[in-house]
This record gives C-alpha cells, structure tokens and sequence, in this order.
C-alpha cells in the first residue's frame, strides 16, 4: 500500500460535514473521494439527544488508530474522521468519516471499514435521552458481526 496520511479529530461544537469535505478535497489529489455522514436518528420523536461521552486522551488515540489501520490496510492515500462528542440532537451529523484513493473501490471499502470500527472500537460512552428517560446504547449483534467482515 502507499503511504498515506490521515486525520482525526473530535469535534465538541457543531459538525459540518462540507468543511470536512473541503478541507480533505484541498488535501488530496486523487481519483476518488468516497465520504459517509453519520446522523442522529430521531427514532420517531423518542429521542431527545445523544450523549458522547469521552475521555479526551484515550478517545483521541482510538480515532487516529482506526485511522492508521485503515491506510495500512486499504489503498487509500488520506483517511479523515471528526467525530462528535457532547451532546448532539436528532438529524444531527455525528461522524464524518472519508478516503480519498486513485481509485474508488478502496475508498468505498475503506470509509465502509472506518465505520465498521468507529461504531465498536472508538472510545465513547453513549446514551440516549427523551421522554420515556435515559438508556445506554450497546452495541448489537449486527455490530459484532460487521466487524468481523475485517
């Protein structure tokens, strides 16, 4: 694989997903970008925010190892994650996580491998609040199962 660069970042304000885009645009001079948004559900009015909670080292150093292993991994020359961290709404971005490759399946299989390992293996606390009170969002076994694909 050639060598590539990343970034990651935890975002604790609003996240904008076309900044994101430009700034990895203006970084990388490729064939393909792929990028994947991930929002908030509103699961039918239930929820009222999501709560990320973090430990700023330990989460920082889980995003750029994500990041790492998917350029080791994938033919990609750039990997770029922000995620969320605080309290975020529904339709609300969370994640923006982006490859930029000479071609554009490794930049598909990679963004899909980012997410794959950011929902398991980043480290976040999550918690739904609305009406009904607070639960903890475990991941299920459709998670599990999608990253043992890798």
């Amino acid at each position: 694989m050639a060598e590539g660069s990343f970034f990651a970042g935890l975002e604790p304000d609003r996240l904008r997903p076309e900044r994101q885009l430009a700034i990895l645009s203006e970084a990388s001079c490729n064939g393909a970008i792929v990028s994947f948004v991930g929002m908030v559900r509103d699961e039918g009015g239930a929820v009222e925010r999501l709560i990320l909670d973090h430990h700023p080292v330990l989460t920082q150093q889980s995003l750029e190892a994500i990041a790492r292993e998917a350029l080791s991994r994938f033919d990609v020359s750039r990997v770029h994650i922000v995620h969320r961290c605080g309290t975020v709404g529904p339709g609300e971005p969370i994640v923006f996580a982006a490859a930029a490759a000479l071609h554009r399946r490794a930049a598909f299989e990679a963004v899909d491998y980012l997410m794959d390992r950011l929902k398991m293996d980043a480290i976040f606390w999550k918690r739904e609040e609305g009406a009904t009170g607070s639960q903890w969002i475990e991941p299920t076994d459709a998670d599990y199962a999608d990253r043992e694909r890798w």
